[in-house]
């Protein structure tokens, strides 16, 4: 299997969140219909060890921190995936490559509900996937997941669960267990998240769709004039739904105390 290019690219994604399960404390959210939202965003895929480098005047649409992933004092992103990494004996040999997909910091601020780390080693196998997860408080907790989880299409059964451990929406409870599908995008990106398993029923699916952009300074142009401040529409849009689930009458779960995980502190 190959790694892929090494190029970044562009995905100009779709978006949708879709809960069910038992009703809040008025009928509203989680009734028989359910709750669904959507968004439409853009997402980079980069190889770690060659992030973009964009001419100076396009440099606040697109840049990648450290201290946006993992711990946040890594010298790099890559430093933080090896150390998260090396942490559960799970480290790459050298010749290792690394593809992200995530958002860019656009005019300084950034928000990234899920980034996903494809990790290839130096034959170009897939020896594992990571899925960093940032929840509004910030807070950040990382699933390391086998390569079956990039199985694509062929059914969340034929992929193993993984327990929830990280407190994500303030209306569910840190409880039950993912299905993640996180297939390597190529011409098109389709990753599905699946969570069920909880005491009150309550099931969660989320979907990102896109289509491969070029990503150069006149395809990052025409996303960013599609999506102007993508990431602060992000989070915008996060808190605006969160609103309406709560005058639903949603009951809100308490946040337990996050312990960050060895190789994130």
């Amino acid at each position: 299997m190959s790694p892929g290019p090494a190029e970044p690219r562009l995905y100009l994604a779709d978006v949708r969140h879709v809960r069910s399960g038992p009703s809040g404390s008025n009928g509203g959210a989680g009734g028989r219909n359910g709750y669904r939202l959507r968004h439409r965003t853009y997402l980079w895929l980069v190889d770690l060890d060659r992030l973009p480098r964009l001419p100076r005047p396009l440099r606040p649409l697109a840049r990648f921190e450290a201290r946006d992933h993992f711990g946040g004092g890594a010298p790099s992103i890559r430093a933080g995936l090896d150390a998260f990494l090396a942490a559960r004996g799970a480290g790459l040999p050298p010749g290792s490559k690394v593809l992200m997909l995530a958002h860019a910091r656009v005019f300084g601020h950034v928000f990234n509900p899920l980034t996903v780390y494809w990790c290839h080693g130096p034959d170009g196998s897939l020896r594992q996937v990571v899925a960093e997860v940032h929840n509004t408080y910030g807070e950040r907790h990382c699933y390391l997941l086998p390569p079956d989880v990039a199985l694509g299409d062929r059914g969340d059964l034929d992929v193993a669960p993984v327990p929830k451990e990280f407190y994500v929406s303030p209306f569910l409870r840190v409880e039950g267990a993912y299905r993640m599908q996180l297939p390597e995008p190529a011409e098109r990106l389709a990753l599905t998240v699946r969570l069920a398993g909880g005491t009150d029923g309550a099931r969660l699916t989320a979907t990102v769709r896109g289509a491969r952009r070029p990503a150069g300074a006149h395809g990052l142009l025409r996303a960013a004039l599609r999506r102007p401040w993508s990431t602060a529409a992000v989070s915008a849009g996060i808190r605006f739904h969160g609103v309406r689930l709560w005058l639903r009458g949603l009951p809100v779960r308490p946040r337990p105390p996050h312990v960050p995980q060895e190789g994130l502190k």
